[in-house]
């Protein structure tokens, strides 16, 4: 029996390997003097792929940019470790030479500074998907923890096409209810929810309800299964909670559709920090624990095994790991 379980081991071993794994948002400290070999730990666990972070709502361009322009630049100088993901056969040659794709993304359109031509921009330096509101109202729309909810404005419309022209992935996550729908209607191409979980099972108000994710599969998209403790249950970063809002978007929409945007946030004080400084942007529900916890990079080996254990076949482990959100960009990104 011994020999048996070795046997499946290191067979799991060999697959999880070959895996194509891709993490579609975590966030650093927003400091251009942040160390981002802080990312290498996503590598270590056998990731070939993550998206970073770089700015959200309380930030104007002029932030997003210095801090932008210190991330790529740490990336472009150490390619023996990374590579900045400008196609999807970037991210392929990544995972061929054991190093890791990084792409950026915003959680928010006010780094934008209210102008369409910086989404070319920010695109330009290496932004690859952005969410239209993060929480609360902006120009672009309503956020999920808005008490009205008013959809996406004729400005988020602009942003959306103007996206969907240079090939940034549109994400709904963050959105409200009808701000969400609204850019599910509005794109031409794929939407994502980049990294959100499922209201069905644990009823938070960032949690995306089943006709979100449906709508978000009817785009060609992919709802990214986020691993806080906070949306995945009481503060439950167990794989298991994890496994059970992938369980339920797989079941609701098909595997093709579900991946990873665990959203590890790296510094426990920057998030308080975060927290603190803009109350209006997290409800009193953000504060009821003594701290927020995160799925961390190590457990994504946990997290196939998982799958395997559930009976789901090679291809959707292989889907869910990283092969979905790599078809959104093959098809998206310019």
């Amino acid at each position: 029996m011994k020999q048996e379980r070795t046997t499946t081991q290191l067979a799991f071993a060999a697959e999880y390997a070959q895996a194509l794994v891709w993490e579609q948002h975590c966030c650093l400290p927003l400091d251009p003097d942040t160390d981002v070999d802080e990312l290498w730990r996503y590598a270590e666990a056998g990731a070939s792929f993550v998206s970073v972070n770089v700015g959200y709502a309380p930030h104007e361009i002029a932030d997003t940019i210095k801090v932008l322009s210190a991330f790529r630049r740490h990336v472009l100088t150490n390619p023996d470790r990374y590579v900045m993901a400008n196609s999807a056969d970037d991210v392929r040659q990544a995972k061929a030479t054991g190093r890791l794709a990084v792409a950026f993304d915003l959680e928010d359109t006010r780094p934008l500074g209210g102008r369409i031509d910086t989404v070319q921009t920010h695109y330009d330096l290496g932004v690859r998907t952005m969410l239209l509101t993060y929480n609360q109202q902006n120009a672009a729309g309503s956020g999920c923890h808005d008490d009205s909810d008013g959809g996406l404005t004729d400005f988020g419309r602009e942003v959306v096409a103007e996206m969907n022209r240079v090939g940034m992935v549109v994400d709904a996550t963050h959105c409200s209810y009808r701000t969400s729908m609204d850019i599910f209607a509005a794109s031409t191409e794929p939407v994502v929810l980049s990294h959100s979980a499922t209201r069905a099972v644990h009823d938070h108000q960032r949690n995306v309800w089943d006709d979100q994710i449906q709508a978000c599969a009817e785009t060609g998209g992919v709802i990214g299964i986020n691993g806080v403790g906070i949306f995945l249950g009481d503060n439950d970063t167990s794989t298991e909670a994890l496994v059970r809002h992938i369980d339920h978007a797989v079941d609701l929409v098909g595997w093709e559709h579900v991946g990873l945007g665990l959203d590890f946030c790296f510094e426990a004080e920057d998030l308080n920090a975060e927290l603190a400084q803009n109350p209006d942007l997290f409800p009193p529900s953000y504060g009821a624990w003594d701290r927020i916890d995160f799925i961390e990079p190590e457990r994504l080996p946990a997290i196939a095994a998982a799958l395997a254990s559930r009976s789901y076949p090679a291809e959707a482990i292989r889907g869910i790991l990283g092969e979905n959100f790599l078809r959104v960009a093959q098809n998206v990104w310019r």
